[in-house]
């Protein structure tokens, strides 16, 4: 590495935070985002080739951005700067950039500049960096927690590979964790720390996906517990969540802490309690449940246990989840109490829902029906020598738009609607027409 200015904590100083000592120095070392990492993938194979072009990295914030920068910093043969967007200037920049002309020149060498949080550079600073981009003497890695397609130009984006980083998951976070346990020269190995998997695995849970904010944690409980008369640190789960500032909950995403929580927030909707239901999911939000999850729940619901009693519980409750996929926490929580104040306080019908299972059962249990002659599509060309379409009625050619007709072989019954809500309308209704098309 050519430069890389004092600004940007380096791995190899002792006095670093553990986050960025445990930074790994090559690919094999990396843990997560193999959905651009992994094996055989492209930018994997562009940095191991040292024929990498320019690179936007976006994510939240501890999801290796700045690591998998120091891996390139690592195994490039390029000169390497690294500076940071909230310190650094044009005149900085124009000095990086003559400093890289002068040494492709010379030494026909590359220059690779890491610039953090990219996103605070105004549209002039960007511009600066565009014409030694784009005849390859300065390789650009950008990092930023903002979407780039947002933040940077146009033209700075056409000239760079753009990839996103995503929260690591729980197993990624752990594995992290337990590494930097058993690393005594970047570590706490030389620590006698005796760890609880339970407080680990709650590290790794409430981190949301951010292995700095788990580093942090597990370095800041290590160093402030004294040693018992064993000369052991017994790092256990009230020493980590005093250490993240945060309380555990029972809630495990494969056992019952989660399903019988799940179940407790669709039922309190179902029984119409909206302080419970808001209750059941805020512990699912708070032990990190994803907020996807919960509106999905809240979707099945709306249309199983509301159904046409509020037609409208469906509509806010898909809403709810589209949200949640676009804005992501936290702010979809509000959306989503929004979402499961509404179903729980709507009047309830199961009606839709039970004429579904009715109708299935029919179906498995009785003789498929034929659809009746005059309902087949009558389209295509020879359809009405078969007889298909002959004496339909077109609802809309009679008074109130609708004329007795015939939709099944045989007559059944399955949607039975209750006299709740907006249903009560859909009950009268359809008691006037079935009274019409028994009259004389």
């Amino acid at each position: 590495m050519d430069l890389f200015t004092q600004d940007t904590p380096n791995p190899q100083d002792k006095n670093a935070p553990l986050a960025v000592r445990l930074r790994p120095a090559h690919l094999d070392q990396f843990i997560g985002q193999d959905h651009i990492l992994g094996k055989n993938k492209l930018l994997r194979r562009a940095i191991e080739a040292d024929r990498l072009a320019s690179l936007v990295l976006f994510g939240p914030p501890g999801t290796g951005k700045t690591s998998l920068a120091w891996c390139i910093a690592n195994l490039t043969q390029a000169n390497y700067v690294a500076i940071n967007a909230t310190t650094s200037n044009v005149e900085e920049l124009r000095r990086i950039i003559a400093t890289a002309k002068l040494q492709s020149r010379q030494q026909q060498k590359k220059t690779v500049l890491f610039i953090d949080e990219i996103h605070r550079f105004n549209k002039a600073q960007q511009d600066v960096l565009l014409p030694d981009v784009e005849d390859g003497r300065l390789v650009l890695i950008g990092a930023t927690v903002h979407n780039p397609y947002f933040s940077l130009t146009s033209a700075l984006l056409s000239r760079s590979i753009v990839c996103e980083l995503k929260p690591l998951e729980p197993p990624e976070l752990f594995k992290i964790i337990n590494l930097a346990l058993k690393d005594k020269e970047r570590g706490l190995g030389s620590f006698r720390v005796k760890a609880d998997k339970k407080a680990l695995n709650f590290l790794a849970k409430i981190s949301e996906g951010d292995a700095r904010r788990a580093l942090s944690a597990l370095e800041l409980g290590v160093l402030t517990t004294p040693a018992d008369k064993e000369g052991y640190i017994r790092f256990d789960l009230e020493i980590a969540q005093e250490s993240i500032q945060k309380k555990a909950v029972v809630y495990d995403h494969d056992e019952d802490g989660h399903y019988d929580t799940a179940s407790a927030f669709i039922k309190s909707m179902r029984g119409s309690d909206p302080d419970a239901a808001v209750y059941w999911m805020a512990k699912m939000l708070y032990a990190g449940e994803d907020p996807r999850f919960i509106a999905r729940r809240v979707c099945i619901l709306a249309a199983e246990d509301v159904g046409n009693a509020d037609p409208l519980a469906l509509v806010l409750a898909n809403a709810a989840l589209q949200i949640s996929e676009f804005v992501g926490m936290p702010e979809a929580r509000i959306p989503l109490a929004q979402a499961v104040i509404y179903v729980a306080c709507a009047p309830k019908s199961n009606a839709s829902y039970l004429a579904l299972e009715k109708a299935t059962q029919d179906i498995k249990e009785n003789k498929v029906q034929d659809v009746p002659d005059h309902l087949k599509d009558a389209s295509y060309q020879g359809a009405k020598k078969l007889g298909h379409g002959q004496g339909y009625k077109y609802s809309h050619e009679y008074p109130k738009h609708y004329v007795k007709q015939q939709y099944t072989s045989r007559k059944v019954c399955y949607y039975e609607p209750t006299g709740l809500g907006h249903e009560a309308k859909i009950k009268e209704r359809l008691e006037k027409l079935r009274q019409k098309d028994n009259a004389p």
